[in-house]
């Protein structure tokens, strides 16, 4: 495995009322969530995100420590896995003009209502089936996303980051490290099928042989 690294430590973090989500949260609540259509991404707070809209404030900051720590420049070529409305690949493009850049959501919604300037670089697509070739990208992030999948899901969309990689990669998945945080997240998780503990991750990084860099998402 690569390292265990928190790139996003600039994003800013959200006030979540996780008691209260917890308490509310009903099982149609996550069915709707998991289509992950407009009820997610611009619906009713209970299902998602309750509007999904760009705010420089958030991966502004963001994506310089991608771009040191991986040393990218206008030759690389990005890939973001799960990129939903392009806000990131966006910041991306503004901070290192030139670079080859794509994106790919299960959410048609999302990239129907992509930002304008990311519109002719993302599609809809399945990270356990990426339509790329072998070693196709210089860098492959994944931010709360393969987590989405059932634990046989994530082993292949992990297989796949690695085999259109050609340099590194990263994801961050939802993640514990004891039994207050476990609560926290089944509290909180709308969407992720696949919840584990950091050992555990680590643990089934191995088994999909994952050699990219990681870290956890905890609300």
């Amino acid at each position: 495995m690569g390292n265990e690294i928190d790139l996003l430590i600039n994003y800013p973090r959200s006030r979540r009322n996780v008691k209260e989500r917890g308490s509310k949260k009903t099982r149609h609540d996550q069915e709707v969530a998991r289509r992950f259509g407009k009820e997610f991404f611009d619906g009713n707070r209970k299902h998602g995100y309750g509007g999904f809209f760009y705010n420089e404030r958030f991966w502004t900051p963001v994506v310089p420590a991608f771009r040191d720590y991986y040393a990218l420049d206008e030759s690389t070529r990005l890939l973001d896995i799960g990129c939903a409305k392009g806000f990131m690949l966006s910041d991306f493009m503004r901070l290192i003009p030139g670079m080859s850049a794509q994106g790919i959501d299960v959410s048609e919604y999302a990239i129907n209502n992509a930002l304008p300037d990311v519109k002719n670089m993302i599609q809809v697509s399945d990270a356990r089936e990426l339509p790329f070739a072998n070693n196709s990208y210089d860098l492959v992030v994944s931010i709360n996303t393969i987590h989405n999948l059932d634990r046989e899901g994530v082993i292949t969309a992990l297989k796949e980051i690695q085999r259109v990689s050609a340099k590194s990669s990263f994801v961050t998945v939802d993640a514990y490290r004891n039994a207050r945080e476990k609560k926290a997240m089944l509290d909180w998780n709308l969407t992720a099928r696949t919840i584990l503990s950091v050992d555990e991750w680590k643990a089934l990084f191995a088994e999909a042989q994952y050699t990219g860099d990681y870290y956890w998402f905890m609300p």
